[in-house]
């Protein structure tokens, strides 16, 4: 169950990432309140999956999720620059969580 709970944490990362973005600064309600969610439900479901793997891992995982999923969402919504090189960095990103889950 801590591998969902990471896994889930990792999605609302993404979620309070890119609501900081269309929160403008906590100017606009909505976006601000999702944002503040997010961050919550976040930092809950990682503490529920650290009860069970070692910190090192869920931490950089959880990370690695809100970093990789920040990222690609950048690109197709803020048309961020989509480079070979980014992609390619994207790509290390992921390759490390799932020797992180490999070998945990």
């Amino acid at each position: 169950m801590a591998w969902v709970y990471l896994v889930l944490a990792g999605l609302f990362e993404i979620t309070w990432a890119i609501g900081l973005k269309y929160a403008e600064g906590f100017t606009k309600l909505v976006p601000s309140a999702i944002t503040v969610v997010g961050m919550i439900l976040s930092v809950i479901l990682l503490g529920l999956a650290l009860r069970e793997m070692p910190v090192g891992t869920g931490y950089a995982i959880w990370t690695g999720i809100g970093t990789v999923g920040a990222a690609i969402l950048g690109m197709i919504l803020f048309d961020e620059p989509a480079t070979a090189l980014r992609i390619g960095c994207i790509g290390l990103i992921v390759a490390g969580i799932i020797g992180l889950k490999l070998f945990s």
